[in-house]
C-alpha cells in the first residue's frame, strides 16, 4: 500500500445506499435439494426460482397452520 494516497478527487458516498437497502443475496442449495427443485419445476413448467418461491411458501404456510 501507498503511504498517502489522493481522494481531492473522490466523491463522498458514491457507493452508500441507505440503512433501509434490502439486498437479494444468491442461496445455493445442496444437489439433492437442487435436483428436486429442477424436476418439480421442469414438471410444474417452472423456472427454478419460481418453484423454489411456491415450495417456500407451501412450507410457510404449513408451519403457520400447525402453530
Amino acid at each position: 500500500m501507498k503511504k498517502e494516497y489522493d481522494f481531492s478527487n473522490a466523491e463522498r458516498g458514491k457507493f452508500y445506499r441507505g440503512p433501509n437497502l434490502k439486498l437479494n443475496l444468491p442461496i445455493y442449495l445442496e444437489k439433492d435439494v437442487a435436483d428436486f427443485v429442477r424436476k418439480f419445476a421442469r414438471k410444474k413448467r417452472l423456472d427454478a426460482q419460481t418453484a423454489v418461491n411456491k415450495l417456500l411458501r407451501e412450507k410457510k404456510a404449513l408451519i403457520r397452520s400447525v402453530q
